[in-house]
Order: structure tokens, then sequence, then C-alpha cells
């Protein structure tokens, strides 16, 4: 079939060719065009086919294929069985990212929303050839039994898992690592010579030396052994590399930072404005080492001078460099209980951009003058040099500003005016914030108290007093300022927004609202100061907490994007992170471009919207991992607390159970919905609730419970209660039908693990729904469920060596019997050093 050029996608007018002239030396066709023109001709083509229809001549041919590899690397083409390259869309493959779950199954996440806005459920066979976080290609399968999409992979794109922790497991001279991960369902077959001799239960990591497939378990060698489960510092170890953190700076970014002065060297400080004399000084928290920004206020004509000094980050850190690399790569520094992994090297993180008291520091200022109604009339930015006078806490702050004439107040005599003057801004600006409806949720973080053993002491709730808000209002100024300066001057940055509600979750919140006679303003689109009235009326009620919940739960997450859409939860037009450059990678990025605007110059970061999807991937595996370590730490602490009685709060409702916050201890987990009593309990979702249909029992979000801690599990990081209240486990028809239809749960296991699979109810809770809409029919329910139990069976007899699925894996120190194939396959290898398939 012969081909033909189109106007319209000739190379001539590529409608982003000045992009890919700034970005590289021999520009190319961009991507969107090579798409463009495959569309248009409607045929898979072959690579000689686009040299002609692109007129790329002889010299650009090795430049372009590895373009046009990366794209079908990416899922954008691919080729089809003559080597021609097509449109995946036009085959009806669906590029994108496997999610596992630890029951087995996964979900494909398509790259393009917008063309495929479902994810395609993948059942256990499909998942046998990928793991959690791999790039694949997948066919349209119709639907499950749920009604769900249904998807077969066609090709694996990009294996995201070189190496992996796990814990070894040995059982039959065979040795195999279970996945710390849980997402990650295939052990490794570890060959007798590769394994380190490392012993049973040891945590240790693996680099995977064959990849899994449809037909053979994956294959690795220890490369690490890191040590027992229950070693001190073990939850972090084990977190780094789950979440796959970079932990370890490269020599060169290591070699950047130490060739640095320790000090500022007066050179440095041209082109700077002197700020040396003004009383800046840093407000931070007690364990605080890197002090980022620094702050000032003085009374100027009828309103105030408000200076927020930051770190010069960007002085030292330039783009491209190792420092930099390292800096992306990170995206921003990760917070552990006791260690902190640093998005720079100390050098810099704690030492020369540090805010530390009494020594120059070069920094970038946002100088504001506000009105005496606390708003920003003007603004400017400069580069400074600046040497704080003070490092102090917010605990200090509080107690001086709460007792001007204590012995702390007396002690800091020289301060007593900046701080009263910050506070007196910070008063002014509280207003505004309350004049434009910024919602302000009541929050209960906490802290955790270490003894001399690195274990947990006790868990204290952390108090965010007023110094906390006085910074806090001191940053959102800045950051807003530095969000307007580029939009005015029209240059791309990373902004951070905040959407409102989506569609769905504001129906589900107003239907749950309209329980309690209160309504969400705004139509279809309500903004800050609509929850911020409902937040007003709901705040005096007994329960408040339950109302709030739900309608944080109903808000989106905060994310970066060069695509300005403000901060629906602050109630800003635009807003940006200037204000942490020692931590967030982000805000190094904002710096660059109101260095650049500043300089008349213009600051390329090529690919705004690509840094903006990175750095949110950063932050929320960062909070990703710090949650891990958390959960892990507080199943540490209530081991030794098993069997005793606590009271608290129900913080979240799902169809297996409640999950219950206690209040002395500060921690969660799950009352199972077998252990809410003799009745039949329907999950109503839309109104957060759990109902008993016999009783009228009815759990809900925010309620008072009495439990006892029946279990917890190490492996898992989560913990089983039993209501107290009732009596604890009841004995009534709902259990005795639920066990019988689901003996096959063993009795030392529990539903926390996850909601389907044998040791979970995802197989259960349909046998559950059904007893629960034919209550009459108990014995039908239970005879159907006794077949399905039956045919499920059967086909599992059919399958002997079918592996595995997560939560069938022996815990850490049990002996694994690995079907006879591997060992044979692992003497083979050993014998011919390479497995067979």
């Amino acid at each position: 079939m012969s081909i033909k050029k189109s106007k319209n996608s000739s190379r001539e007018n590529d409608p982003y060719a000045k992009r890919e002239a700034a970005q590289y030396e021999t520009p190319l066709p961009s991507r969107e065009l090579i798409l463009q023109v495959l569309s248009d001709q409607g045929i898979p083509l072959s690579t000689e086919q686009l040299y002609v229809l692109l007129d790329i001549d002889t010299s650009e041919r090795e430049i372009f294929g590895k373009r046009l590899n990366a794209m079908e690397r990416e899922g954008q083409i691919i080729r089809n069985r003559k080597g021609a390259l097509c449109l995946p869309e036009k085959i009806h493959l669906i590029p994108g990212v496997v999610f596992g779950h630890p029951d087995g199954f996964g979900f494909l996440v398509p790259d393009d929303k917008l063309k495929h806005p479902d994810d395609l459920f993948l059942g256990p066979r499909e998942m046998a050839q990928v793991m959690h976080g791999d790039r694949a290609m997948v066919r349209m399968a119709g639907l499950d039994r749920k009604g769900r999409p249904e998807g077969r992979i066609v090709e694996v794109l990009e294996r995201a898992n070189k190496t992996l922790v796990g814990r070894v497991m040995r059982g039959q001279g065979v040795t195999i690592v279970a996945a710390e991960d849980k997402r990650i369902n295939q052990d490794i077959l570890i060959p007798y010579h590769l394994d380190m001799d490392a012993k049973v239960g040891q945590v240790v990591v693996v680099e995977l030396t064959e990849q899994p497939s449809s037909h053979a378990m994956p294959m690795g060698k220890i490369v690490q052994i890191l040590g027992n489960y229950a070693d001190s510092g073990m939850e972090i170890e084990i977190a780094l590399r789950k979440h796959k953190l970079p932990y370890e700076f490269t020599p060169q970014a290591i070699k950047q930072a130490e060739s640095y002065s320790k000090t500022v060297q007066p050179a440095d400080y041209k082109g700077r404005i002197d700020l040396r004399e003004l009383p800046l000084i840093t407000i931070d928290g007690e364990t605080a080492r890197d002090f980022d920004d620094a702050v000032f206020a003085e009374p100027q004509g009828k309103g105030w001078r408000l200076v927020v000094a930051i770190a010069d980050v960007s002085f030292y850190v330039k783009p491209g460099d190792a420092l930099d690399k390292e800096a992306f790569d990170r995206g921003n520094s990760v917070y552990f209980p006791r260690r902190v992994i640093p998005m720079l090297p100390e050098a810099l993180s704690n030492g020369l951009c540090s805010l530390n008291p009494d020594v120059e520091r070069l920094c970038m200022v946002c100088d504001m003058q506000v009105d005496g109604l606390g708003v920003v009339k003007q603004y400017k930015f400069y580069p400074s040099v600046m040497r704080s006078k003070a490092r102090m806490t917010y605990t200090k702050v509080y107690e001086i500003l709460q007792n001007p004439e204590g012995e702390l107040a007396q002690e800091y005599t020289w301060l007593m005016p900046h701080l009263q003057h910050l506070y007196s801004v910070y008063q002014l600006m509280l207003k505004q914030r309350e004049k434009r409806g910024a919602i302000e949720f009541e929050s209960s973080e906490t802290m955790m108290i270490f003894n001399d053993n690195s274990k947990i002491d006790k868990i204290v709730p952390s108090t965010r007093n007023e110094a906390h808000k006085l910074i806090e209002e001191c940053m959102l100024a800045a950051n807003v300022c530095a969000a307007e300066f580029l939009m005015s001057h029209e240059h791309p940055a990373l902004y951070r927004i905040h959407e409102g509600p989506t569609p769905e979750k504001l129906e589900a919140l107003r239907l749950f609202m309209g329980e309690f006679g209160f309504g969400v303003g705004g139509g279809e689109k309500p903004q800050a100061k609509d929850y911020g009235k409902l937040m007003a009326r709901i705040k005096e009620r007994p329960d408040a907490q339950l109302l709030q919940t739900v309608m944080l739960r109903s808000m989106q997450q905060a994310v970066y994007s060069p695509d300005n859409a403000g901060h629906f939860g602050l109630a800003y037009d635009a807003y940006a992170h200037f204000t942490s450059p020692i931590r967030r990678y982000p805000d190094l990025l904002i710096h660059r471009a109101i260095k650049a605007v500043v300089n008349g110059e213009k600051y390329n970061a090529k690919d705004w919207h690509g840094l903006g999807t990175h750095c949110s991937m950063t932050e929320r595996r960062a909070d990703d991992a710090t949650r891990d370590v958390t959960n892990w730490l507080k199943c540490f602490y209530m081991q030794d607390k098993i069997g005793e009685v606590f009271e608290g709060t129900v913080a979240g409702v799902t169809s297996f159970g409640l999950f219950v916050a206690l209040d002395e201890v500060y921690v969660e987990g799950l009352l199972h919905v077998t252990e809410l009593g003799n009745d039949y309990f329907v999950f109503d979702k839309a109104r957060h609730e759990m109902l008993g249909e016999r009783s009228g029992m009815r759990y809900r979000l925010g309620d008072r419970l009495t439990i006892k801690v029946a279990r917890v599990d190490l492996e898992t990081s989560k913990m089983d209660f039993t209501l107290v209240s009732n009596g604890g486990l009841s004995n009534g028809k709902t259990k005795q039908v639920i066990d019988d239809t689901l003996s096959d749960i063993p009795s030392n296991q529990s539903a926390v693990e996850g909601e389907s699979g044998k040791k979970t109810l995802r197989v259960s809770k349909p046998l559950v729904e059904r007893i629960v809409e034919s209550k009459p029919k108990t014995t039908r329910a239970l005879e159907q469920a006794k077949k399905e139990r039956s045919v499920s069976n059967n086909a599992k007899a059919k399958q002997p060596n079918a592996a595995k699925s997560a939560h069938q894996k022996p815990s850490a120190g049990k002996a694994t019997k690995p079907p006879a194939k591997h060992k044979q396959r692992l003497k083979d290898q050993k014998n011919k050093g390479k497995p067979k398939r």
C-alpha cells in the first residue's frame, strides 16, 4: 500500500518544533508528530517509511531509532508481527502500569485515563507473568464475574523490580525469598550457590536474575543480608528498599558537596542585598537540623513589613549537576521516626545551606508590605546574605508569647518586640484566612517517644500551638507571592494545586450530610467557603469529628502541576512551594524560575509536566514509606498489650468490619464484621455504617466502642480487636453460618490481611451478602455456599503445581515445601550454570 505525505503532519509543521530545538542540539520530529503521522496514514508503517514521511536523513537515523525505541518501551507505539510500527489503540491494546494486590490478583492502570477511564482486572494467572509496578500491554478480554473490565497481558513493556527486599524461607533443601511488598505475590527461587548462606527468617536483598513468566516463577540471587526482622531500625531498612527510596548519595554528589567551603565566602555576596544586621530568626521543632526559613516583621506606615528569607539552595545546586540529579531522584527528604533521608548531603542540608544561627548564609528573600487588614499589597524577591540571630523553637516562642513576664521571656528580652510584631502580623493574616474561607480541619497527629533500645516507650499526641500557626501563615504568604510573581511574568513553573471534590465524591458527601440535616452549598462547584460554612455549623456537635472526617475524605489529593488550578483547601487562586528548597525539589525549581525572572532571563526546565508528575510521585512514595514504618512500630509496641481493653473511636467503616482508633495508645486496628454481634450486618457505603437487620444495631463512623486487643501481626503491620461492650465474640446464627460457609479460612489467620482470597473476605463477601439478602432462607444460602466452595476446591485440585498466593506464604522461620519441579530446576542450574525454562 502506498503512503502519501500530509502537509499537516510534515516535519516543517511540527507544532512542537520549538520545544525540540530548545531541548536537543539535533532536533528531531516530536513524539506527537510521529503519532500524528501513524494516525493519518491509518496503517502500520516500517521504520523506512517513517524516514520518508518525516524527512529523516542518514545522519539522523540512529538517534531517530532511539526515539522510536523509547516510544515503544513506553507503550506509545507497538510493532506488529512483521515489525511494522502502529498505534496500540488500532489493534485494541492498552498500555499501563500493573498494580498488584496481596491476594494474588491485580489491575492495569491505563496510561491514558481519558481514553480508558476504567482499570482492567488481572486475574492470578495474568499476574503470574508480572510484578507490581511493571509496565505492560494488555488486551481487553470482556468482563469478569463482578462486571469489571478484564485484561489479558500481551507484552511486558518494562520491568519495575530489578531488586527487592524479603525474608528467607527454606524447605526440603530449597531456598526462596518472600517479598516484603505484599503486592508482589511471587516467591523468588534462590539457587543453592547464590543464597550467601542466609538463615531462615533473615531479611535480605535479592537481585532478580529471571523475571516471572506464565510457566515459571522468578529466580534471583541474594546480594545483601540486612539482618534479623526484629533488629533495631530494620523496619526503615525494609521500607527504603520496598518503596525504592534512594538512600545512598552517589560519589559524584558527595564530591560536589564536599568541594564547597564550609563557610560562605565574601565573593559570594556579589549582587546580593546585605541583611546581616536584620534580626531574622528561625523557628522550628526541637529536633530540626535543617533550617530553610527565617522571618522578621516590623511596623511600616499603617501596616507591616514582613520578611521571609529562604535558604538559597539554587546557588549551590545547578541544573544537571550531580547534586541536582540526586535531588531530582529523591524529590524530597523523608522523615522517619529517629532517622531522616535527606534530599541533599548533610554538608549542605545541615551545613552550608541551613540558616544556622550566628553564621553568614545566602538566601532568597520575599519582602512583603502588609496593610492594616493583613493583605499583602506589594512584594519583591531578591538574593541576599543574612545572619540568623537566634535558633528558636515553637515551644519557646509559644511560651514567651503566652507569658511575656515569665523567666524565658526575660532571657529573650531583646527578642520580645520582634516576636510581638510577628504575632501581630499573624493575627491579621489569620483574619484574612477566615475571610477567604480556607478550610481548617482539626487534626490529631501523634509522636513516638523511644527508649534506649530504640523501641517505642509511648505514643503521645503532638500539640500544634500558635507559634506553629504563626510560621505557617508567614510561609503561606511567601508561597502565594511566588506563584503570583511567576504568573504575572508568564514564566513556566510548578504550582501546588488542590482541586475541588469530584462530582462522584460531592454527591456522596451531600447524601451523607443530608442524613444529618446539613447541605453543602456551592452547587456543582463548591468553594472552600462552602466547606468552611459547613464546618462552622457542625463545630460544636458531639459528632463533629465524624462529619469532619467524611468532609475531608471527599476532597482530592494535592499535586504538583505546571497548569495552575488553584488550591481548593487554602482558598488561593494560585499557590506554589517556595519555602523549603533544602527538603523539596519543587521549591528548588521555583527558586530557579524566580531568579531567572529577577535577572531578566528564562529558566528552561524542559518538561514541566514530567517534573510535576515525578515530584507528586516522590511525595506519595515518602508518605507510603513513613506510613509503613509507623504502622510496624505501632504493632511492635502493641505486642505485649494483647488481651488488654481500650476505649476507641470508629475511624473507618468497610464491608468487612470497622477500623477503630484507640484513645490511650493512638493506634488503629480492625474489628471484624463477625465480631459485631448476633445479627446480619449490612454495609451502607453512603452512610458509612454497618446496620444489623434484626436488631437495628448501628455502627457508624465516629462511634465510641470498648474493644480488646486480640491479635497483632507484625508481618502485615495490622491488629485485630474484639468487641467488649457486646460481650466479645458472639455465638449467634450469623457467626455460625459464616463459620460453616467459610471454614477453609485457617483459624489462626485474620481478615485484616486483605479483602479477598482464602484468608480474607474476597471469597466470603458475596456469600455473606447472599445470606444477608435472604435471611429467611439461611439454609439455602448455606447449601449454595458449600456448593461454591466444593467447586472452588475442585478447581484447585486440577492445578496441583499452581503458585501459592501471597497470603499463603508461611511466616518467617517456618519451612516451606516448594514443588519438586523447582528442586530439579535448581539442580539443573547448578550443574549447567544457567536455569532452564
